[in-house]
């Protein structure tokens, strides 16, 4: 996948910008970082972080840095429990307050991430994406994104990738800026923290080919 940069914020100021940003909010908000993995430790054990693999641009795996928010509590057979089960009150209170997803700024600077961007999902995802919906992997996927301004969780699948595909096409340092003010307040009021049918998203299968 091939992406144009359309512009000269999308070419030259978003990338040193972002390792700029998170580098200063890294420093800023160390002690918060800081007391948030010291309660994880205590509330839900170790490691305190979560890793997992994500495709980010041009669908290139990386290690995603997130708190934990779930117990390891399993069935007989060893399997995990299901999300809203292993969920803490005290995981609910980091996801609300979006704190779990502090640790993604090392992600930032790594160059895996940028601020803003189509969010970056699972990697089984990959194979039930149309080739719409594929676009969104043509950039760096983002800390927040036009979705988690505009409902989160509470979103349908399709209308999150529509919105992802449509940033691709349009990427600007006013967006970028109403998107960061419009997350900020909807982390303020904890809109759309949940999927209608469970704690968290429910698991994207792929979009009937009619709709």
């Amino acid at each position: 996948m091939a992406h144009k940069s359309y512009g000269v914020y999308e070419r030259f100021i978003k990338r040193p910008l972002d390792c700029f940003l998170s580098t200063g909010a890294l420093i800023v908000l160390s002690p918060v970082l800081a007391l948030t993995a010291l309660l994880v430790r205590t509330k839900l054990g170790s490691p305190v972080l979560f890793t997992q693999d994500r495709p980010g641009r041009n669908e290139k795996i990386f290690k995603l840095y997130k708190f934990r928010t779930m117990t390891d509590e399993r069935d007989e057979n060893g399997d995990l429990l299901p999300d809203d089960v292993r969920l803490t009150k005290f995981g609910k209170l980091l996801r609300s307050t979006s704190l779990d997803e502090l640790p993604e700024l090392l992600n930032i600077i790594k160059g895996d991430m940028a601020i803003v961007g189509p969010r970056p999902l699972l990697v089984r995802y990959l194979e039930r994406y149309n080739k719409h919906q594929a676009r969104r992997h043509e950039v760096r996927p983002g800390l927040t994104g036009y979705s988690q301004a505009h409902g989160r969780n509470a979103m349908s699948w399709e209308d999150k990738f529509d919105f992802d595909v449509a940033y691709v096409d349009h990427i600007t340092f006013k967006g970028d800026l109403k998107i960061i003010f419009d997350t900020v307040k909807a982390v303020v009021k904890r809109e759309g923290i949940s999927g209608a049918e469970s704690a968290t998203m429910t698991e994207f299968m792929g979009t009937d080919e009619e709709l």
